[in-house]
């Protein structure tokens, strides 16, 4: 942010981004943690380690690793006994130490769960050896650091709150540090967020004016004693609220001023910059918590299934304990010369005691103790043919599939709601301006002689930019009369792509003479500031204060006095310049929607007549932007900027009072006109989607574009079709009408919805709303739901949400037009609340982010938005079409496999274990063993283990892949998954059926169908 005196640039936007590491558990020092919550305010002054060393600042050395070498084995051993299985196995060997109750050696407990730690334990050890290393390595990198005026090299880990150190071209930067000074004009210095965000593409930072003056020299920054005053130690990315205190003036610092650690210097050859937070206070570092787990519902299940496995042990051993009560008091005394007992345990009540325990020993095997460790190893498989599979890599990309956790596979496969962004999801996201309309006129199409439009093709003649020398050859544009309008000099035309190369964050490299290269941060924008080049107004350069625009081979610099920024509430941007003859103009671009509020009301008969050549752009499929300016008086604009002052030094919901600042002077604004921008489909995009839609997966198109814009992009995606009944479009403003119109809709699709005699309807009346399941409907033909983000606003409150899904629950498509980053994590959340499904996000930019962590599963593109939303995903690819692979391969595979997995695991423990249950009737009930104890011991972990891990990680569905996904099965209903389950628990005494069948085989009791071990799954081949 710039204002006048204050001159201050506001380099390249950044969306908001939040970005997850995963880490170990341990995260930052919990010292480091409970200082930062308690502290409220930073405060530091530079070369002064006297006044800093008061607040007990932490310094820049960080630690990840969970042990050390005296506290790993007793660390590691309370975690892993936190599990109940390993405690259960750890009581066992202490009642097998009892000589009375002990009925099995010692060590047919100890080898299993030695075994079991151990495998666990090292793999543990080696992952924090890992980190020991990477801590190391990173504590003991070198920096320079200013100390009584020399430069001097210390240790990253020596670093601390209030040092000026010195970083040169490609050094890694060591903590979080306010720029002071840089080798770059202005000083500029150019950075690489890659490991902080993913992003490869250079952003720049810039300092101060008042700091840059100190320059390289050591005298003038060795008696530099500025005082900041900023926020606490926090984990926004993106976000700065701080003031400096030099020569007793304050100066607003942001986010733009700060170099974070973690970024890399890019093409400058030094810089200067005063620690700001250091160590676990950095905001990398505040990233590095604890990463939230999700659980799939096979986990669940088997959490449940082991729950009830203890009740059914316990009630085993209760039956052969009373048993032998029984048989002891009626015919042991026959019996005691071959089962002697001592006198005072003789008593048939504390012989029954006994056997209980010794019976509790024996029948250990049901408990699955290596169950966790084997889905886990299949899991990790399964993980790895995802990373391998060729055909999900794209290679102009050379970007592979990669699954980010290994604990979601077998999820994939009872995906039921997918919920997908549009722009870079199902489109390229590969921007080219197409059409425009300025002042009233639309440009773009091309005429023939007879006055019809012609349709565009490679053929059609390309309009000449040759007499401009600083054109991009690679841009194309055909309708010739916006040439001769810019060549004519018409002045509304030169200023609507005056506007366009003023108003971005777009920063530009001249590599050659003539050779332009720009670097932004949007497609959209790259788009518009190139059209603006071609069409005779190049941006050129820009500095803290200036932008410099070659108008028509004239080169002109406007003074930079402000830019307001864009976020995804304000859904526009608008920069504040003084041109070379004094006028201060505000150029301003935007979503349509919010920018006719804010226009004169003398543009209405110019607003329609532009918003009919909007509608024609949105029905084209293209993306649309509204272009206005405001011409500001002297007077006005150093009123406001005070304000603007004023609110960019506060520290407390600077946000908020920018916003309020915003808006003041964005008003009674003339009207340009509008841009469209072409953003093509992804190959495959509608093969997919048809073929999803015959596996009963539901695809919900969340998307800030426009309405008629996602309209087109729908009906191009076969996700909407002229076939469908009827298409309903909910508008309304206010509540009541979204309700009306939600409930016209739904009497339509299912027609005495409304009645109360409704059986839905009934249900949901007596239902209470938090715990409730939604029922499912059929409409009586097929639907389309488009909704805007008016609307939806309105129907996502607590009176309507329901009403809202069983209307978007019984459509074909549903499309959400216009909603925020927040909205698309709300509809997310909503279907998760109501219905008990399976969902999958995906998207590819920063505004997804929120919707893909809010999903059961989250997919991240690698495309042209960055790498914020491959950072926060469980699985990223390149290209829309791989999510067919992904889900009907990859995912149908893994759910099989685990099922089968599960029935085998069961069942070989439960025919194991019986037999010796049923033994006990014949052995006087006396917990005697049938098979070898070596046996027992090793039954688990060697003689069954291996066939079912190799069968879980190499078998296949016998139906072939290419018929898998041209006639995909839908996935098992995930109730019916849990309803057998409970009702054929007392089946597992039977051979006849696996135990595993009971679970996956959601047949009803009464079926005495015979099946063998492996056909359990026969309708799905």
């Amino acid at each position: 942010m710039q204002v006048s005196g204050m001159p201050l640039l506001k380099v390249p936007f950044k969306k908001q981004t939040k970005v997850v590491f995963e880490d170990d558990e341990s995260g930052p020092n919990t010292r480091a943690l409970t200082r930062a919550r308690k502290e409220q305010e930073r405060h530091l002054q530079a070369n002064n380690k006297e006044f800093n060393e008061k607040f007990e600042y932490v310094n820049n050395a960080i630690r990840t690793s969970k042990y050390n070498f005296f506290t790993f084995l007793p660390l590691n051993l309370f975690e892993q006994f936190q599990r109940v299985a390993n405690a259960y196995f750890l009581f066992l060997l202490v009642l097998q130490l009892i000589p009375q109750v002990s009925s099995l050696s010692w060590y047919t407990t100890v080898v299993p769960l030695v075994l079991v730690l151990s495998m666990t334990g090292v793999k543990d050890a080696i992952d924090d050896m890992y980190r020991h290393e990477s801590d190391k390595q990173l504590n003991n990198q070198p920096v320079l650091v200013l100390v009584n005026g020399m430069i001097k090299e210390e240790k990253w880990m020596n670093i601390k709150v209030g040092d000026i150190i010195k970083l040169q071209n490609n050094d890694s930067v060591t903590a979080d540090v306010l720029l002071l000074s840089s080798s770059e004009p202005c000083s500029l210095t150019y950075i690489e967020t890659a490991e902080l965000d993913g992003e490869t593409n250079l952003k720049v930072r810039q300092a101060l004016t008042v700091t840059s003056n100190l320059g390289d020299n050591l005298e003038k920054l060795n008696t530099f004693k500025g005082e900041v005053r900023c926020e606490p130690p926090n984990n926004k990315l993106d976000e700065f609220k701080g003031i400096l205190i030099y020569e007793n003036e304050k100066y607003p610092l942001d986010n733009e001023k700060m170099l974070l650690r973690g970024c890399t210097i890019r093409n400058t050859d030094w810089c200067y910059g005063l620690v700001i937070y250091a160590g676990h206070d950095t905001k990398l570092m505040q990233n590095s918590g604890k990463t939230i787990f999700k659980r799939t519902n096979i986990d669940h299940l088997m959490n449940v299934l082991v729950f009830w496995i203890f009740l059914f042990l316990a009630g085993m051993c209760c039956i052969l304990a009373i048993g032998h009560g029984i048989w002891d008091n009626q015919k042991g005394y026959y019996f005691q010369i071959y089962l002697p007992q001592k006198e005072k345990f003789s008593a048939p009540g504390v012989s029954t005691f006994l056997i209980f325990w010794s019976y509790l020993i024996i029948l250990n095997t049901v408990v699955p103790i290596s169950l966790y460790v084997s889905v886990e190893i299949i899991r990790l498989g399964n993980s790895f043919y995802i990373n391998w599979d060729r055909k999900m890599f794209y290679i102009p990309y050379n970007t592979p599939a990669q699954a980010h956790t290994t604990t979601l596979n077998e999820e994939l496969g009872q995906i039921q709601y997918v919920f997908s962004d549009k722009t870079g999801t199902l489109t390229q996201n590969i921007m080219v301006f197409i059409k425009c309309s300025i002042n009233g006129r639309s440009y773009g199409d091309v005429y023939d002689m007879t006055g019809q439009k012609m349709e565009i093709t490679e053929e059609t003649e390309k309009v000449d930019f040759s007499y401009n020398k600083l054109a991009d050859p690679k841009f194309s544009f055909y309708d010739k009369s916006l040439a001769e309008a810019v060549k004519k000099g018409d002045i509304m035309v030169h200023l609507f792509f005056l506007s366009l190369s003023l108003c971005h964050t777009v920063m530009s490299e001249e590599k050659e003479e003539g050779e332009l290269v720009y670097q932004a941060q949007s497609p959209d924008e790259e788009a518009l500031v190139t059209a603006a080049r071609n069409f005779g107004f190049v941006f050129h350069s820009r500095t803290s204060e200036t932008i410099t625009v070659i108008e028509m081979g004239v080169t002109k610099v406007y003074k930079l006095l402000a830019i307001l920024d864009f976020n995804n509430v304000r859904k526009r941007m608008s920069v504040i310049v003084q041109t070379p003859k004094g006028k201060v103009i505000l150029f301003c671009k935007g979503a349509d929607t919010i920018i006719w509020e804010l226009l004169h009301s003398t543009c209405r008969f110019l607003q329609d007549v532009t918003m009919e050549h909007l509608d024609e752009f949105a029905g084209d499929g293209l993306r649309t932007l509204a272009v206005a300016f405001r011409e500001l008086d002297e007077e006005t604009f150093q009123r406001w900027s005070r304000k603007h002052y004023e609110a960019s030094i506060s520290l407390e919901d600077r946000e908020e009072k920018l916003g309020l600042v915003y808006e003041e002077i964005e008003k009674d604004m003339m009207l340009l006109g509008a841009t469209a921008i072409e953003d093509k489909l992804q190959d495959g995009v509608p093969e997919t989607i048809t073929i999803l839609s015959k596996a009963n997966i539901n695809l919900w198109v969340l998307t800030g574009d426009k309405q008629e814009t996602a309209v087109n992009i729908a009906y191009a995606c076969n996700m909407l079709s002229d076939d469908m009944d009827d298409v309903f479009i909910i508008n309304a403003k206010d509540s009541s009408m979204v309700l009306q119109e939600l409930r016209s809709a739904r009497n339509k699709m299912k027609p005495g919805s409304l009645l109360e005699t409704d059986p839905v309807t009934a249900f949901l009346t007596r239902a209470k709303r938090k715990n409730f399941i939604m029922p499912e409907e059929v409409a009586t033909g097929s639907f389309g739901l488009v909704i805007n983000g008016h609307s939806l606003a309105h129907a996502l409150e607590k009176n309507m949400e329901v009403e809202l899904l069983r209307i978007a629950c019984m459509c074909k498509s549903v499309i959400c037009c216009r909603v925020t980053p927040l909205q698309k994590a709300q509809v997310v959340e909503l279907v998760k609340k109501y219905k008990q499904v399976v969902t999958l996000a995906i998207g590819d930019g920063a505004n997804d982010v929120s919707m893909i962590k809010a999903a059961h599963i989250g997919v991240g593109l690698s495309g042209q938005e960055g790498m914020q939303a491959v950072l926060a995903s469980d699985f990223s690819f390149a290209q829309f079409r791989f999510l067919q692979r992904l889900l009907l391969v990859h995912g149908r595979w893994s759910y099989l496999r685990m099922c089968k997995f599960l029935r085998y695991f069961f069942y070989k423990n439960f025919a194991f274990t019986l037999v010796h249950f049923w033994y006990g009737f014949f052995s006087g009930f006396s917990a005697q063993t049938i098979y070898d104890e070596w046996f027992i011991a090793f039954y688990n972990l060697v003689y069954t283990s291996l066939p079912v891990l190799a069968m879980t990680l190499f078998d296949q569905v016998l139906r072939k892949i290419h018929e898998c996904m041209k006639y995909p099965l839908p996935p098992p209903p995930r109730v019916r998954l849990r309803r057998t389950s409970s009702r054929r628990s007392a089946y597992a005494f039977a051979h006849q059926y696996g135990f595993g069948a009971l679970i996956t085989s959601g047949k009803n009791m009464k079926s005495r169908a015979k099946f063998g071990f492996g056909d359990n799954f026969s309708s799905y081949k």
